[in-house]
Parts: structure tokens; sequence; C-alpha cells
């Protein structure tokens, strides 16, 4: 897995051994950014479910202000903390480890809320968990997106799910892949 453009073009991060996370490919990765170029710089970014942070680490690359980083799983976390020392980027990212849902419930508006967050969960927590990621959406939407905030939502094409508060910009697909481009206002 690498970086594919802006500061730390062409570095690789360290990636699971596993299947745990669902890597987006360098193509995907490419036609996001592309569409989120002119909103990089200076933005707040967090990265949900980051696993390795490869989105936030990107948008970091091309010149985000700081990026914030969500996952629960331990393995994850370490191989995230790594990233983040290899590139140098400890000034510029902070990871928050535990439950998101529960972080995200409790936690009071930030004074630097998200002008994009990537929003990458598992693909089951669709099917699994669905009321769990209406109520996450329903609090980033009320205390955590800026007002010109969008969100990145990546899940398996087969599977829908309309998040509250919260209005499509833009849908791609690729393959068995969709991505979302959401946005607070309509």
């Amino acid at each position: 897995m690498r970086i594919i453009a802006g500061e730390f073009r062409g570095r690789t991060i360290l990636s699971p051994g596993t299947n745990q996370t669902r890597p987006i490919t360098d193509r995907v990765k490419q036609s996001v950014f592309d569409m989120l170029s002119p909103s990089l710089p200076d933005a707040i970014v967090y990265d949900l479910f980051a696993g390795t942070g490869s989105l936030g680490l990107e948008s970091i690359s091309r010149g985000c202000k700081y990026a914030t980083f969500f996952d629960s799983d331990r393995s994850a976390q370490s191989l995230l903390k790594k990233n983040i020392a290899v590139l140098k980027l400890e000034d510029r990212a902070k990871i928050i480890a535990g439950d998101l849902f529960t972080w995200f419930a409790a936690a009071p508006a930030l004074a630097a809320p998200a002008d994009i967050l990537f929003l990458d969960p598992p693909y089951r927590f669709l099917t699994e968990r669905p009321g769990d990621l209406r109520a996450l959406a329903e609090n980033i939407v009320s205390k955590h997106l800026s007002p010109i905030g969008r969100i990145i939502f990546r899940h398996d094409r087969a599977d829908s799910l309309d998040l509250p508060g919260l209005h499509p910009l833009d849908i791609r697909d690729y393959g068995s892949m969709r991505v979302e481009f959401l946005s607070a206002r309509p």
C-alpha cells in the first residue's frame, strides 16, 4: 500500500497481513482524491474505521492541516501509529482508540470539526448495525462536521443505507464498491 500523490508520493505504508481491513485500491483512491483536491488544503480530516490510515495519510500528503484517526482494533492502531511515525506526522495526526460509536455520542462538539470525514466501516456493519451507523451519522452532523463539511462513505454497492441529515452530492460505483459523497446541506 502506498501514498499516491503529494508530499509523500510513492511512500509505502504498512498494511495488515490479514484480511481484517479492506484497503482501497489506488485507482479508487485517485478518483476520490481528484474530486476532493480543491477542498484538501488546510482541511481538518477525520478518518473513521481508519485501519492503516491510508485515507487520512493521503489527505495529509495532499495538504490537509490535520487528521484524526478513529479505530477500535488494536492491531490497526499499532500499524497506524507506525505509519504516522515513519512519515514523521505526529504533529499533524492523532489516533483516538476505542469504540467510535460511544466516543461520538459522548464527545462534546470539537473546536475543529471535520471538513472531510471518511466513513469506511466494515461492510458487515451496514447489515448488522445499521441503527448504530445512523446514530453515528446524526452525532457527526449535529456536533462534528463543519458547515462546509463532506462525508465520503464507502460501502458495498449491494447495500444501501440512508444516513439522517445527509444529502448525496455524488455517488460513484467501482465494481462491487460504492463511494458516496455526502453533505449536511442539500
